[in-house]
């Protein structure tokens, strides 16, 4: 890797940290950049996925004050988001690299039509909380299920698992969405410290990028924790779906 190419990695791991705590899709920021710097699609996805943690960590201490009285319904959530972190990044590994590469950009497109359309998703979870449907505390079966599901495809690929998470939570939740969102940061620290553990043992993977990324990712989390409610959404989905066709074109035409 180049200089230029690290300053580059590392860049783009500030740049994640800083919209995964706000509003997700971090990884659509960073993988394109490890792809440009001459990683393979897993690796770089695995470097990706252990570059990340420091920051998803740093993201949720950085919206600590957004948990109080959510640590009952953190600890219960969390167990499916590591449940189904681990799934995911067994099935990265256990999957041919062929269904891999066919897989990724079918589930890139996805994560940007989901960052697309966040301001059509938003809507709605708004619409459902001015109904006089009764929401339980805890979202029951069906939130814990669902975030279980999303945390598969977060260990297999995280890009906007966030997003997803989110829409889950604010739709079966009654809470104000900065308090979704600290909830949102824990879980995907969650799923992305299992499957990093899990790739620590069985995959390959770039130090070089993974150091990098968790430097960056850091510095970056504690300053979308500290920024994020004075970001213009607007500007933070154009960024992200920008860079996250750089990274789709890249992938068709490897």
């Amino acid at each position: 890797m180049t200089p230029l190419e690290m300053v580059g990695v590392f860049g783009a791991g500030v740049g994640a940290g800083a919209l995964n705590a706000v509003v997700g899709s971090g990884t659509l920021v960073t993988f394109p950049v490890l792809l440009a710097a001459g990683l393979s699609p897993l690796t770089a996805t695995v470097s990706n996925a252990l570059g990340l943690v420091p920051g998803a960590v740093s993201g949720a201490v950085g919206y600590r004050r957004e948990l109080a009285g959510q640590g009952r319904r953190v600890r219960k959530l969390a167990v499916g988001s590591a449940l189904g972190g681990i799934t995911g990044a067994v099935l990265l590994l256990a999957l041919p690299a062929e269904a891999f590469e066919t897989i990724v950009p079918c589930l890139v497109g996805l994560a940007l039509v989901l960052v697309a359309l966040q301001p059509l998703i938003g809507r709605k979870v708004r619409e459902r909380r001015s109904t006089d449907r009764p929401v339980r505390r805890d979202g029951g079966r069906t939130l814990f299920a669902g975030l279980t599901l999303a945390s598969v495809y977060g260990g297999y690929f995280a890009a906007a698992q966030g997003i997803i998470y989110i829409s889950l939570m604010g739709l079966l939740l009654d809470e104000p969405l900065q308090r979704l969102n600290a909830v949102k940061n824990v879980l995907v620290a969650v799923v992305n410290a299992v499957a990093a553990v899990f790739f620590l043992f069985v995959a390959d993977f770039d130090w070089t990028a993974v150091a990098l990324i968790a430097a960056g990712s850091t510095l970056g989390g504690q300053l979308g924790a500290a920024t994020g409610r004075r970001f213009r959404p607007a500007v933070l989905r154009a960024l992200v779906v920008a860079v996250g066709a750089v990274a789709l074109v890249q992938l068709v035409v490897r």
